[in-house]
């Protein structure tokens, strides 16, 4: 009898947003407070960005502050070049954000204050990750699933996992496609999808046409 696949069990991510009461008014006070405010908050206002329902401009809450609230777009552009998932840690990106912002204030020392309820807010998250009952153990079985699992579980599996398994460009689905399945190529194309070009709803139907592609070509006995 031959070894069974392993499955690949689908997880859910549900984040309970907490203030922690900071605040701050202008540059200045951002970059302070983004120097010692805990690692959860820095967390939620960059890698937690991708949970927003729809595509913005920037690629974290800071550069969407500064480009769309203080009109500061050059510094947007720079903060949003910065790719966590690249950094070894949140304190790495922490520093990157410091770095940019201080450059920034080297040339214009005397930031201008946004009008009250216009400041930025600084939260962090409690995530609670649990299976939600949906295994499949075939290319078939994860597109049907792909289709119509939640976003709070593509979120897990695709943005979620590069920080916990330390890779940067590796997620949830390609590891299992290709450690599991065998099958190198779909693994490849998945991690060619870029996280900061698409809403997770995007990275939904990216991956649902890729593995349709070379599921489609299974029946009609075109493999890989």
């Amino acid at each position: 009898m031959g070894k069974a696949t392993a499955p690949f069990e689908f997880k859910q991510c549900v984040s309970i947003v907490k203030s922690t009461g900071r605040k701050a008014k202008n540059l200045r006070e951002l970059r302070n407070v983004i120097a010692k405010i805990g690692e959860e908050s820095i967390f939620h206002h960059v890698y937690q960005y991708f949970l927003k329902g729809h595509m913005l401009e920037y690629t974290n809450d800071f550069a969407q502050w500064a480009g769309e609230t203080l009109e500061e777009r050059a510094l947007a552009e720079r903060m949003s070049c910065i790719d966590p998932y690249t950094l070894k840690s949140v304190n790495s990106v922490r520093h990157e954000l410091l770095r940019e912002i201080d450059e920034f204030l080297n040339c214009f020392p005397e930031p201008h204050d946004v009008v009250e309820g216009n400041e930025f807010y600084f939260n962090e998250t409690v995530n609670l990750v649990f299976p939600v009952g949906v295994k499949t153990r075939n290319l078939a079985e994860f597109l049907v699933a792909i289709e119509h699992i939640d976003a709070g579980s593509i979120y897990y599996h695709f943005y979620d996992s590069r920080v916990r398994l330390g890779e940067g460009v590796m997620d949830d689905f390609s590891m299992w496609i290709e450690h599991t399945l065998f099958r190198k190529k779909i693994a490849e194309k998945i991690r060619a999808i870029d996280p900061f070009m698409h809403s997770i709803e995007n990275i939904r139907e990216c991956i649902k046409e890729i593995v349709e592609e070379h599921v489609r070509a299974e029946m009609e006995g075109v493999v890989d």
